[in-house]
């Protein structure tokens, strides 16, 4: 019998990943492309639709290649990606302007007006999260008033994934969790509600939805203008797919309530999974969980390993070229070599801010101090970043038995045990190195029947490489000076 491999796609806010995988999760190839990112004015963040596709499709035919397998043995695909942002296709399905990324600020003042209009509470009931300025609809209303002639011409609206799943199988599909991730759907129905796009006062925007599929649900097959461009077969089925969150979540096996799901990327993603949907406007977002029946319950801001990146690219171009791939262990040997007793803070708001309208930076800060003590001040300033956020779910729920760590910092074994140290929960950290296309992957191989369902494809292809264990004594010390990074946010505001 042929051996089955599985494509997963993941878009993210600074990569573009393909990478394949066997029924069992074993990662046989990943192939990456950094992300060309657009700042026309300050506060865009876009990129260009077209480069988007073509990158996505040079990365697949890479995996293929670096996977040395044929073509034929991918058994199904299916894509992941950001939340949120915008891409939009005309009514002939032709992209009409550069896609926005979840980043992006330039809808500030249509949140700001719709709160104090009451809107965000009127809409609640039904979205069951916060409004912020990159969701579709801030972005539409932007465009509405400032883009008349691209708003004339929108005929699709689309996430980041499923406009790469509309490049491989020609099918216009909003795939559930994404969606449900928007503003845009009665979360608490899983349905799209055109009372809510009315809320906006964007009634005319319902028709450009496209139709809801779910994540394991086969949504298209690979055309073959695709397949010339991909080198995937023409014919391979494509699944729904997943928002990023959930297919961090699902190859980290989160599966039951008792669990937590932390996501350190671009954004710090903190979450867990129940039956019932929590409603509350002191909570950031529900959605609608990967697993039909169960919600996603998060609190996140763009406050993570994306201000570290920040950081190497700034100041530590030459040691990047001279080490390596030993990089980030350079860096986490320089790390381990300071003290969490030292007391400089980092405020992680380079990309973003969960307080308020703040921006990043170094405190407390002498002649003695030198880079190292910087990036562990980054460190520990995301972590507490996550900590605020992971303080508002625990207002809804008890604290969980263990925190599944993904993302960028995942890959930092001393940045792992910091998370274990603060939050004082045992870390947990998944198998593999592309969790988000793993996720992905997992879809696809339940709606080619490999797996029964996603208890099946997690217990089959999810496993935990390694956990680590809380330091009581740094611990209280890490409480301690995350109380100091409250304390000096609120002096700043």
């Amino acid at each position: 019998m042929t051996q089955a491999y599985f494509l997963g796609i993941d878009n993210g806010g600074t990569m573009s990943k393909a990478a394949i995988y066997d029924a069992r999760g074993k990662e046989i190839s990943v192939a990456t492309c950094r992300v060309q990112q657009l700042t026309p004015h300050e506060g865009w963040s876009e990129r260009d639709m077209e480069r988007l596709w073509t990158d996505t499709a040079a990365v697949i035919r890479q995996a293929i290649a670096q996977a040395g397998i044929s073509s034929s043995q991918v058994q199904g695909v299916a894509c992941t990606g950001h939340g949120n942002g915008l891409y939009l296709l005309d009514r002939h399905g032709k992209p009409l302007r550069n896609g926005i990324n979840s980043s992006d600020e330039r809808a500030q003042s249509y949140i700001d007006k719709w709160r104090e209009n009451h809107i965000d509470e009127q809409v609640l009931p039904k979205t069951a999260q916060s409004l912020w300025a990159a969701q579709p609809a801030p972005l539409l209303a932007w465009i509405r008033d400032n883009e008349p002639e691209v708003f004339g011409n929108i005929g699709t609206i689309l996430m980041v994934k499923d406009y790469i799943r509309y490049r491989l199988t020609g099918e216009r599909r909003a795939e559930i969790t994404d969606m449900s991730g928007t503003g845009l759907m009665n979360v608490v129905n899983v349905a799209y509600d055109a009372s809510v796009p009315e809320a906006y006062g964007l009634p005319e925007i319902t028709p450009w939805l496209p139709p809801l599929v779910e994540s394991a649900e086969t949504a298209g097959y690979i055309t073959a203008e695709a397949a010339t461009l991909t080198g995937l077969q023409q014919g391979t089925p494509v699944a729904g797919g997943m928002f990023d969150i959930d297919a961090c979540a699902l190859s980290s096996g989160i599966l039951n309530p008792g669990q937590f799901s932390i996501v350190a990327g671009t954004w710090g993603n903190n979450q867990y999974i129940d039956r019932l949907p929590l409603v509350d406007k002191d909570l950031f977002m529900t959605s609608r969980y990967v697993i039909p029946g169960w919600f996603l319950m998060l609190e996140g801001s763009p406050t993570s390993a994306g201000n570290l990146e920040w950081f190497l690219e700034t100041f530590f171009a030459h040691e990047r070229m001279a080490f390596g791939d030993g990089f980030y262990a350079h860096i986490a040997d320089m790390v381990s070599g300071t003290k969490p007793t030292s007391q400089v803070l980092f405020l992680p708001f380079l990309y973003g801010c969960n307080n308020g309208n703040l921006k990043g930076g170094f405190f407390g800060l002498d002649a003695a101090h030198g880079r190292a003590e910087m990036l562990r001040a980054i460190f520990e300033g995301v972590i507490f970043s996550h900590y605020q956020h992971i303080e508002r779910l625990l207002k809804f729920r008890a604290f969980p038995e263990v925190i599944r760590l993904t993302g960028g910092a995942a890959r930092n074994p001393v940045w792992c045990q910091m998370f274990a140290d603060c939050i004082g929960i045992p870390v947990e950290t998944p198998a593999g190195s592309e969790l988000g296309a793993l996720g992905a992957a997992m879809s696809a191989s339940i709606a080619t029947k490999y797996h029964a369902g996603f208890q099946q494809a997690v217990e089959a292809m999810t496993a935990i490489d390694k956990r680590y264990e809380p330091n009581p004594e740094y611990t209280a010390i890490y409480r301690a000076k995350y109380q100091a990074y409250r304390d000096l946010i609120k002096k700043i505001l």
